[in-house]
């Protein structure tokens, strides 16, 4: 989505104000605001004549109208949100519900309802990119967290939960301000299968699991209203504000030689579906409770996603009960018609397909998000009426999915608990702090031969070379607002150190010419640090890369510089992406390298925090840093998850990879040293009592066998999965720093089983630990959700036999089994 241009293009308008926000902003954003001009006579959500209000159901407003609020049931706030909605839709005409079916919605004058727009974006902070959102004149920033795939090296899901909670504040201030909406189209939840895609940088990485509980956490921060997140009726529950989880399904490729994501046909198989694609957004719905869902671009399986009829309604609606609507990327609709030529439809055709891609009591697709004028369901749903492919209950079904989200999160009654809410509660010191802490917990350590940290009192002269040293922009990726300040590189670095900075040459680094200049600065310096990467210019929506490697002499540059330089070497890789630096990890002149992602506008003092020492790296990769050579094995065109052997493909993510990677998912290292042990050394055996011997299931391989008093695996659908695995994990600092350790825990099949991952992760957990000591970690793990396995048919399916549950990787890594015994 949804528009990488848009963002851009605004970004340009404005960036010479935002170069001038002063530093902290709980005082000076006020004056700021001060000094421009407002959006109207007085800040306010929905703008009426020459007032704007806080929401719709004011009295006041509805008199400026030359209404009575009274009169209409849709603002009595007495009725159940069903009751009400049903009034409001009642009330319009055709002509006037088609006219709601957009993103920007243009209301109905005589009968109260504002305008609206519904296209907002919070990846990791208020963006700029969508029609509803602006700043510039009464609020010039907001707080810009590190983009997705740093935050998701942190394995920390509180963490994840306040950066959601941050956001919606500052999201509801805005909306407050008259400058956002209250709908906001993330996450980004698509899992990360090829290390080429453009869009890595905006998702929490390659496990369906992980994916699945940052979805969870960052929606829950984003829209839970505290005292109410436990109520049952979902229909009932208010919304702090409303998010998306996108894009769905099977989305992971936008350009690649070519091949574009409007015309790409994803051919996946259900097994990949059910276990890895539709995982995320399955939790997304049923766990975090996500109030709408974004349908994407590409076609699965020859049917495009916004019109398919098993991925919306079936699946969505019908399996997962989603409370909410679905959207599509922008202009969809519009490249199903005019750029796939789907089934040779006309205009009308597409429409009626995207709106009916379910049954004709629950609709598919309920909003048309569309990028320029022309909107598909604004301008072609009245003539699909006409023609008799489209129900006008259709149309009913899709504006009561719409407004029941909006009055759940007070659009038309307002919340009273974030009424007050303005420009105090942006660019907050508290929010200025979690963004740099989110940062520092998520950097992640690759390599250190005793590096690392530096003395600033040992190393007071350092030369800071590369083409992010000195980043502001470049640090806050893309789905970006205008931050509240930046802290760049050298901002911070130059607090603790005398700084000779030479860039060397920038990201594209086309010319090895600037080089020379920092091969001599390096010769003199007690210290050297090169920050080197990706950027925007290499890796985003609609660019996907051709290589694992740093572009153009960046390389040379590295290695120029570290074999010059009289003291130790630190190279700090900034992208969102996997990149190959197999000759920093074997030059030994390279002493420590950090991975920084896109680490937000407190990304400089993260990363100076971490090289100095004052904070102890604990994050962990999100995903699987292959070598170059991955690339050639196999086209990103290919979705299959595991090997591929007749055409020598190797399997996707550490799950089916089986080959040597240049850092395992999981990787990262600390200042100290950790050690595991359980307290009970032995395993686990699970009995659990099957009532019909029908459902059990034969593996996918012996399909044609039957079943004898031996039951080798069982649907969970068909059990009632109350069996839960409880252990310890002794978790020990044995080194000389007090740090953070994330405690990963896999689930391995029984030996024998065909077609499964290598190992799964079922659980994580993040602990802090000082020197010497021990901290226990518990467990409880439902043994259907840590132990199932997804067979070729589909079936998601429990084993018999011994499965292993293994807590960490590599040498310090424990284990234990646990038995299945399925009886009958």
């Amino acid at each position: 989505m949804d528009s990488y241009h848009f963002s851009s293009f605004f970004l340009c308008m404005i960036t010479g104000f935002l170069v001038l926000i002063p530093p902290y902003f709980s005082t000076t954003l006020a004056s700021a605001a001060a000094a421009t001009p407002q959006h109207a006579s007085e800040p306010g959500a929905i703008e009426t004549g020459s007032k704007n209000y806080s929401k719709v159901c004011d009295a006041a407003r509805f008199e400026a109208l030359g209404l009575r609020k009274d009169d209409f049931a849709y603002c009595d706030s007495s009725l159940p949100y069903p009751a009400r909605v049903k009034d409001l839709v009642g009330r319009m005409t055709l002509a006037e519900k088609i006219l709601q079916l957009g993103d920007r919605a243009q209301g109905v004058g005589r009968i109260g309802l504002p305008k609206y727009g519904w296209w907002s974006e919070a990846l990791h902070g208020i963006a700029v990119t969508g029609h509803a959102t602006y700043f510039g004149d009464v609020v010039p920033a907001a707080t810009s967290f590190p983009n997705v795939i740093l935050a998701a090296a942190s394995f920390n899901e509180s963490l994840w939960k306040k950066i959601g909670q941050a956001v919606s504040t500052e999201g509801r201030a805005m909306y407050n301000l008259g400058h956002t909406g209250l709908n906001f189209w993330s996450p980004n939840v698509n899992v990360v299968r090829d290390p080429r895609w453009g869009r890595v940088l905006e998702t929490p990485g390659e496990d369906p699991f992980v994916v699945g509980r940052y979805a969870v956490n960052f929606v829950r921060g984003m829209q839970d209203v505290e005292g109410t997140e436990n109520v049952q009726d979902l229909d009932s529950r208010p919304l702090k504000v409303s998010t998306c989880c996108k894009h769905y399904a099977a989305y992971d490729l936008d350009n690649w030689f070519g091949v574009s994501r409007l015309h790409f046909d994803a051919r996946v198989t259900e097994q990949d579906m059910v276990e890895t694609f539709v995982r995320p957004f399955e939790m997304c719905v049923k766990e975090g409770d996500a109030s709408s869902i974004m349908c994407s671009y590409n076609r699965v399986n020859g049917v495009p996603a916004c019109a398919d009829a098993k991925l919306l309604s079936q699946t969505l609606r019908n399996d997962w009960q989603l409370h909410g609507y679905i959207v599509s990327d922008c202009d969809s609709v519009e490249v199903m018609h005019e750029r796939l030529k789907w089934l040779g439809d006309t205009a009308e055709d597409a429409v009626g397909q995207a709106m009916k891609a379910g049954n004709y009591c629950i609709v598919g697709l309920d909003l048309d998000c569309g990028l320029g004028n022309l909107n598909y369901y604004e301008n072609y749903t009245l003539s699909a009426v006409a023609q008799g492919k489209v129900r006008e209950s259709d149309i009913d079904n899709a504006l009561k999915n719409l407004y029941m989200v909006l009055m759940r999160a007070g659009f038309f009654d307002n919340i009273e608990a974030y009424e007050n809410l303005g420009l105090n509660d942006i660019c907050t010191k508290e929010h200025i702090h979690l963004a740099a802490d989110a940062a520092r917990q998520a950097i992640v350590l690759l390599k250190n031969n005793l590096t690392l940290p530096l003395d600033p009192k040992k190393h007071k002269d350092v030369v800071l070379v590369g083409p992010h040293a000195k980043a502001t922009k470049a640090m806050i990726g893309n789905y970006e607002g205008i931050p509240c300040r930046y802290v760049s590189p050298l901002d911070s670095i130059a607090k603790d150190v005398r700084v000779d900075y030479h860039e060397g040459c920038d990201v594209h680094c086309r010319s090895s010419r600037s080089i020379r200049p920092a091969v001599e600065a390096a010769k003199k310096a007690e210290a050297t640090i090169i920050v080197a990467g990706l950027g925007l210019e290499v890796e985003r929506e609609e660019l996907d890369r051709n290589d694992l490697l740093l572009p153009g002499f960046q390389t040379e540059l590295i290695n120029r510089v570290a074999e010059a330089s009289a003291g130790p070497v630190v190279l700090v890789i900034m992208a969102g992406g996997c990149v190959d630096v197999s000759f920093a990890q074997n030059n030994p002149k390279i002493g420590a390298i950090l991975w920084a992602g896109y680490p937000g506008q407190e990304g400089g003092q993260a990363i100076a925090d971490v090289i100095f020492g004052r904070h102890n790296p604990g994050g962990r990769l999100p995903l699987t840093w292959y070598k170059n050579e991955y690339v050639d094995a196999l086209p990103m065109t290919s979705m299959q998850l595991r090997p591929n052997d007749q055409l020598g493909y190797p399997g996707r993510t550490y799950k089916f990879f089986n080959g040597t990677s240049l850092y395992p998912f999981g990787h990262g290292m600390s200042y100290t040293q950790f050690s595991y042990s359980r307290k009970n050394d032995s395993g686990i055996f699970l009995p659990i009592k099957v009532d019909n011997h029908h459902l059990c299931k034969l593996p996918s391989d012996k399909a044609n066998a039957t079943v004898d008093s031996h039951c080798p695996s069982i649907s969970v659908d068909a059990l009632g999965c109350k069996e839960e695995m409880s252990f310890e994990v002794d978790v020990t600092n044995v080194g000389k720093v007090d740090g953070d350790d994330v405690v990963l825990v896999y689930s391995k099949p029984p030996k024998g089983v065909a077609d499964a991952p290598l190992k799964q992760l079922v659980a994580f957990q993040r602990v802090y630990v000082e020197s010497g000591k021990t901290s226990s970690v518990k467990f409880s793990l439902n043994a259907c959700k840590a132990l199932n396995l997804v067979e070729k048919t589909a079936y998601v399916v429990l084993h018999s036999g011994e499965h292993a549950i293994v807590v960490g990787d590599g040498d310090s890594a424990v284990s234990f089994p646990v038995e299945i015994e399925l009886q009958l």
